[in-house]
């Protein structure tokens, strides 16, 4: 993570002491293990909830989410490591998922956003080309209820690229903040746009190749994809919300899209550019 921190110029935030201290940001994934950097020096797990297997205590019996909950709010190696976490579990021991259970989800999160007070969603989730047009819309209509009630959603552009129309669905949604992968030129993987609806995609992008974050109950290991990209967004925005607490997720487009490193690269690969947290906090 340290090339990663220098590359988006976290030190910033750590200089400053910006932490996402009290912002929570809920994460729909695996699960999450109660790693030790979530869990001290105080449990910062608010909610646990499993649409899969139904069971009561964290778990994560795939790794994805522990990873990916990590990069965002680990303590120790987070990029907002103070942030509050709500972990949502929706895809099972394969890493696989259907509608009903993310529709369910997000449902719960509508219910009881005001509860666990949660301004970031992250989605590193993709639905592939073997689910339907109507199964697609639906979920799509779903992400965007969320964002009309005010809540920033971040999700990942998917890892089918690099050809163009390869953004997964639901970061197809012209509403949402979708993320894709600033490094991967010597194996692109990163989804591109525009989408099939002619929106152009990603709109941001961040790190996301061999990104060391959090496993088991006290390891880490180093995972890729635009999975690991996202929470680096969604642990900015943290960040921005602590020092701007009142920015509506319309705000904070706006202000992601003015705050980025122009790579030089097509639209539909970079989109504004890479996240630059000094830049972000600074302005």
């Amino acid at each position: 993570m340290k090339k990663v921190i220098q590359t988006i110029r976290w030190n910033y935030a750590k200089k400053n002491q910006i932490t996402g201290k009290n912002i929570t940001i809920a994460y729909l994934d695996t699960g999450i293990t109660p790693h030790h950097d979530f869990t001290s020096p105080r449990n910062r797990i608010l909610c646990f909830r499993d649409f899969v297997n139904h069971r009561r205590y964290p778990y994560d019996d795939h790794g994805h989410g522990t990873h990916v909950a990590g990069i965002g709010s680990s303590s120790k190696i987070g990029i907002a490591p103070d942030s509050n976490i709500v972990a949502l579990k929706v895809l099972n021991r394969f890493g696989n998922g259907n509608c009903m259970n993310l529709i369910r989800c997000f449902q719960w999160i509508l219910d009881h956003m005001e509860q666990y007070q949660i301004r970031i969603v992250n989605i590193s989730i993709g639905m592939g080309e073997e689910y339907s047009a109507a199964k697609k819309e639906q979920l799509t209509r779903w992400v965007e209820r969320l964002w009309d009630r005010g809540l920033i959603i971040c999700i990942s552009g998917g890892n089918m690229g690099p050809k163009q129309n390869t953004i997964t669905t639901p970061g197809t949604s012209y509403k949402v903040i979708t993320v894709g992968s600033s490094d991967d030129r010597s194996n692109p993987y990163s989804g591109r746009g525009p989408t099939k609806d002619c929106v152009m995609k990603p709109d941001i992008t961040a790190p996301g190749t061999n990104i060391l974050s959090c496993y088991s109950a006290s390891h880490y290991i180093e995972r890729s994809g635009t999975s690991m990209a996202t929470p680096i967004v969604s642990g900015a925005i943290a960040l921005y919300l602590e020092k701007h607490p009142a920015s509506t997720n319309k705000m904070i487009k706006l202000k992601l899209r003015t705050s980025c490193d122009d790579l030089g690269l097509p639209h539909n690969q970079q989109g504004w550019g890479r996240i630059n947290i000094q830049k972000l906090l600074q302005n």
